[in-house]
């Protein structure tokens, strides 16, 4: 990978900056109906991809790590 000067590094943090500016902009002046919608269609969404055959042993994992965390403080 090539370096970057530090120019190029502030002209790309810049733009970044901008971009974050015009999606915060964008998201407050989105209309409370048009987030329910989308968050409906996000929630409704979920059915398009296959359960997680992992999922089950994951949260498993994390319930036995909150158990630790609580028997160390606790203990």
């Amino acid at each position: 990978m090539t370096p970057i000067t530090r120019e190029q590094a502030d002209a790309f943090l810049a733009r970044w900056k901008l971009v974050k500016q015009a999606q915060t902009k964008e998201l407050r002046e989105t209309s409370i109906d048009t987030k329910v919608r989308q968050l409906s269609t996000l929630m409704a969404s979920r059915d398009l991809f296959p359960p997680d055959p992992d999922r089950e042993l994951q949260v498993e994992g994390v319930r036995e790590r909150w158990a630790r965390i609580h028997r160390a403080f606790d203990g």
